[in-house]
């Protein structure tokens, strides 16, 4: 039984018992009982009918409370270990990987000036990985901190790091400083910054455009863009399991009420307006793309 229905029976049992009795009563013990009597019992029986009933049904009303308790509980559980999961993922998962860039870039060097600069990189890189797991040890504490996230940094840091890995990357953000709330900021640059490190784990490009632009209505929407001129892939490769990233990306817009769309990027379905504007070959790569409808 459930908790709403278990409820309702708590309040409507002495409504219907009294109702009940007094039918009773009228209709058929009337020539027997009199009407002192009666009223006398009313009260008699609608306790030991409510207490009969009632008793029961507190026990199943704790019960179902204890179960919904734990499944909050492990449900909260779980949002948490998800958020970790993400900001471990965003981080440290991202500042690994491009560590594990510049050694590559290490191992290629052939002067001393070139060791120094990779050097220099890698211990930046790693100072930020440990800045990240102290951050994620601190956030297994407390809330982190979400409205001190400068805008767009942390997408032009990383553009930085890719052109300097060899790939030519293109940043046309025309969205205002106000026009998104400090968690829309927070969740489209989480996804925006995914992209642009899934671009140099598989797509083999050698060209990416990052594009953001309000809704042309003048409205509070956008359509951000990321595509590249990789390899490309199917849709169901994309979204394939094990695709952490893509998930952790498409449950952010989802989140957020936005739409979240990743394709190939092809001749037929290429946009033509951000074509023109990002001068990729329209024939390979992927387009990942986020839409937040202008509110009506």
């Amino acid at each position: 039984m459930t908790y709403k229905r278990i409820k309702w029976f708590i309040l409507w049992t002495p409504t219907l018992t009294i109702a009940l009795w007094e039918y009773l009563r009228h209709t058929f013990l009337l020539p027997y009982v009199s009407m002192d009597l009666g009223n006398a019992l009313a009260p008699v029986i609608v306790m030991t009918v409510t207490a009969t009933l009632l008793i029961k049904l507190f026990r199943m009303l704790e019960s179902t409370n204890e179960s919904l308790q734990q499944a909050k509980a492990a449900k909260a559980a779980f949002m948490e270990r998800e958020q970790l999961a993400r900001e471990l993922h965003d981080g440290i998962s991202q500042s690994l990987f491009l560590l594990s860039v510049k050694l590559d870039k290490l191992e290629q060097a052939k002067d001393n000036e070139a060791v120094k600069e990779t050097a220099q990189q890698l211990r930046r890189t790693v100072r930020h990985v440990y800045e990240d797991v102290r951050q994620s040890i601190a956030s297994l504490r407390s809330e982190p901190s979400r409205t001190d996230v400068q805008w767009m940094q942390a997408v032009r840091e990383m553009a930085e790091e890719l052109e300097r890995g060899g790939l030519a990357v293109e940043l046309n953000w025309q969205l205002a400083e106000g026009m998104l709330n400090s968690k829309e900021k927070v969740e489209l640059l989480a996804i925006v910054r995914e992209a642009m490190l899934n671009v140099r784990k598989h797509a083999n490009a050698s060209c990416l455009a990052v594009h953001a632009r309000p809704d042309s209505e003048g409205g509070s929407g956008f359509r951000c863009t990321i595509e590249d001129d990789g390899t490309g892939a199917e849709p169901a490769q994309l979204m394939a399991k094990g695709r952490y990233g893509i998930r952790m990306m498409q449950d952010r817009a989802t989140a957020m009420g936005w739409q979240f769309g990743v394709r190939a990027r092809d001749a037929a379905n290429a946009s033509d307006a951000v074509d023109k504007e990002d001068g990729l070959p329209a024939a390979k790569g992927t387009i990942v793309e986020v839409i937040k409808e202008a509110a009506r």
